[in-house]
């Protein structure tokens, strides 16, 4: 009899779970109360942060959806907009918090896969809407992109748009998420990309491994007005270095490893692509996300998700036509050969009857 069949769990990287290690920093982590700025291991944490990003202060942050906010609170108020691509997370995923938070509007343009198109978006700004447009107070980019499908933001373009936008008053927040994957991906320097915005979110517990928790970089007054903000918005947290130890493992023994997850993505995409080249473009897979556009093999995405779950291989369903799978720490090589043996055989039986 055949082992078990197992479970590739790859609806999101956000599923990583604490290494024996990792758990070991967390237990023996020196802790203070944080609110009052006096937990140590949260000030290394983002002390290390801040110096990887090329940012004079760092702030520690619970989840990756209020780094994201308090940074665009720093530079838009009621009354002003943030503008950023049509599938950036801020926009789509942050269930409308900074107009419910903050009272800002917010507009996009339409980029394919979420790739940065600096022109579309210097013309998309109001800088100075005077009594008759909102202006626009900051342009979000999102690297790597989540939902375009792990893409990589060109560093040029970057430089281009804070060029653009520096010329226009006007700030630039960087959605990094994912950005340990666009480093390892392109060996492009994390202080590299940090120049090119006033204010970066990195997550902590998606491919780095952590239970929990993000940072947001920017300047030493900004974090100051970030650190109020926090407080304001429920975030202030007490012996959180439990927490912040985990991060200081991630970033000290589980960045460089981001590289196999890009491998076994990369593995599985070309497999697909080759079986069902309308499907994916290998070439267009650059981390550790692979959306499939399974509307063009006759599958709905919740059809096809379904049916992938139902043998053992979970993922999301993006909208009516996509569906993604996201490699991460959990994910070996054996679960992976087993996700491409399930999506290369539902992408050939097709999905008529889905």
């Amino acid at each position: 009899m055949g082992g078990a069949t197992p479970t590739a769990d790859l609806r999101s990287d956000t599923l990583t779970r604490p290494t024996s290690a990792m758990r070991a920093a967390m237990v023996d982590a020196p802790v203070g109360d944080d609110v009052y700025a006096e937990d140590p291991t949260v000030a290394a944490l983002e002390e290390r942060v801040a110096a990887l990003l090329g940012h004079e202060a760092a702030l520690f942050m619970p989840t990756g959806s209020m780094a994201n906010q308090i940074g665009l609170r720093l530079h838009a108020g009621p009354g002003t907009e943030v503008i950023s691509d049509h599938l950036a997370h801020v926009l789509r995923a942050e269930l409308g918090a900074a107009a419910a938070f903050s009272g800002i509007t917010t507009r996009s343009w339409v980029a394919e896969r979420g790739r940065l198109d600096v022109e579309t978006a210097l013309a998309v700004m109001v800088p100075d809407g005077g009594a008759y447009q909102v202006g626009t107070a900051c342009v979000v980019v999102e690297n790597t992109h989540n939902f375009g499908g792990g893409t990589v933001q060109p560093l040029e373009e970057m430089r281009r748009l804070r060029e653009g936008t520096r010329a226009a008053g006007v700030g630039v927040h960087l959605d990094g998420a994912r950005l340990w994957n666009a480093h390892v991906a392109t060996g492009v320097a994390l202080a590299d990309y940090g120049a090119c915005a006033d204010t970066v979110s990195v997550c902590l517990s998606k491919g780095l491994g952590a239970p929990v928790g993000s940072v947001l970089a920017a300047s030493a007054d900004q974090i100051a007005q970030a650190r109020v903000l926090r407080k304001r918005m429920g975030g202030g947290m007490r012996q959180v270095g439990l927490l912040a130890a985990a991060g200081r493992h991630a970033l000290e023994h589980q960045l460089e490893r981001l590289a196999e997850d890009h491998r076994r993505t990369a593995q599985v995409a070309r497999a697909l692509g080759a079986a069902a080249p309308d499907v994916v473009d290998p070439a267009q897979v650059h981390t550790n996300i692979l959306v499939l556009d399974v509307a063009a093999a006759g599958w709905s995405a919740a059809g096809f998700v379904a049916a992938a779950g139902e043998r053992g291989v979970l993922g999301y369903p993006t909208d009516a036509r996509h569906a993604r799978f996201v490699w991460h720490l959990d994910i070996d090589d054996t679960m992976t050969q087993h996700a491409e043996d399930v999506l290369l055989d539902l992408l050939r039986r097709g999905g008529a009857a889905s």
